[in-house]
């Protein structure tokens, strides 16, 4: 049985990559920006609208039932669901989306994992936690910028994403509740208990999104793809907008030596946008005044390569003084400039000129 569904799921795939082109994300991508290749970290995260939304966003697909397994097909890829082995769920995406496997709820939903989230250490208003230093990865990626030319050797580990969430599209995402005064709704949409360890997640990631809005610079939450893209073209400009992401052969920490730096960006704009833990993808993106971003060639143990994209900051005088960059580094807030890497999943936007 499973043989035939394999071997229906890729007759299938090949029908929908042949009519559909890209998914509607996608499309809004390249009608914006299109003269912007789309990283590979992004285009990892698309997916047809889940069958658990289609209702609720008006969002449908073709659907094809059996007694032990379902196959819907959505607007840019291929769904199948067996009633067997607790809901297991298979996806195949369209151009770029990969296949994916995860488990459901009884509802359908997906389940959300995640117990204790720490401070996102790439949101400067935010203190370390208290366990940050010790266990969090992205400690190794701060430095300074004195140290960011050819030759130099640095300990690094840039980690794969471990949130692998989806984007949902536009139309479902503005179908759900996103604020802190909808909360116990969105416990409910998502099928998420309060009080567990999920709940913390989504809250924190709420609360942070309404405090962007309340911030200087400007930031915003993306909870789709398009409103990332409009972002960018309101920080950027549509016509320079450039995207680009870390990408790294390893996921282990080892020694890396430099082997070329480049600006980019012409010294113009440039803002990030932050995989935020959610049990769909959201993304908080800022602008980041006095900010330079750079490419970086990597080499390490046994020629394993990196590309990664690193972000200097010049002022860091407004950053809270708890700073896992500041307890990393040992300095002082607005004292030198402090320099980052950014993880796979993470986006930076510059200028092309």
């Amino acid at each position: 049985m499973e043989s035939k569904i394999l071997a229906f799921i890729a007759s299938l795939y090949v029908a929908i990559v042949v009519s559909h082109a890209a998914f509607p994300s996608e499309e809004y991508w390249n009608s914006m920006l299109p003269n912007t290749p789309m990283p590979k970290s992004l285009k990892d995260l698309l997916q047809p609208t889940p069958e658990w939304l289609e209702d609720k966003s008006g969002l449908r697909g073709v659907g094809v039932n059996s007694n032990n397994a379902s196959v819907s097909v959505g607007s840019g890829g291929v769904s199948v669901n067996t009633t067997r082995n607790n809901g297991t769920h298979v996806s195949v995406g369209g151009p770029g989306g990969g296949i994916t496997v995860g488990s459901h709820n009884r509802n359908g939903k997906p389940i959300y994992f995640r117990v204790s989230p720490s401070s996102n250490p790439f949101i400067y208003r935010y203190a370390a936690a208290a366990t940050q230093l010790r266990d969090d990865p992205a400690a190794a990626l701060f430095f300074l910028e004195k140290d960011l030319r050819a030759a130099t050797k640095m300990t690094l580990r840039f980690t794969k994403p471990a949130n692998r969430q989806k984007f949902l599209p536009r139309r479902a995402a503005a179908s759900l509740p996103f604020s802190s005064a909808a909360l116990p709704e969105i416990y409910r949409e998502l099928s998420v208990g309060p009080g567990s360890g999920e709940a913390e997640a989504i809250t924190k990631t709420v609360r942070e999104c309404e405090d962007a809005a309340r911030e200087e610079e400007r930031a915003l939450c993306a909870t789709s793809l398009e409103a990332m893209v409009d972002f960018a073209a309101s920080a950027v400009g549509p016509a320079d907008a450039r995207a680009v992401s870390t990408e790294a052969e390893s996921a282990e920490r080892m020694e890396y030596l430099v082997e070329g730096v480049r600006r980019i960006g012409g010294g113009r704009a440039v803002a990030a946008c932050h995989k935020e833990e959610y049990a769909y993808a959201v993304f908080y993106c800022h602008e980041m005044d006095g900010t330079v971003a750079h490419r970086v060639s990597l080499v390490g143990a046994g020629g394993v390569r990196a590309r990664a994209v690193a972000v200097c900051h010049r002022d860091t005088s407004g950053w809270n003084p708890e700073h896992l960059a500041f307890k990393v580094l040992g300095v002082k807030p607005g004292s030198v400039p402090v320099c980052h890497y950014l993880p796979e999943d993470h986006i930076v936007w510059v200028s092309k000129n």
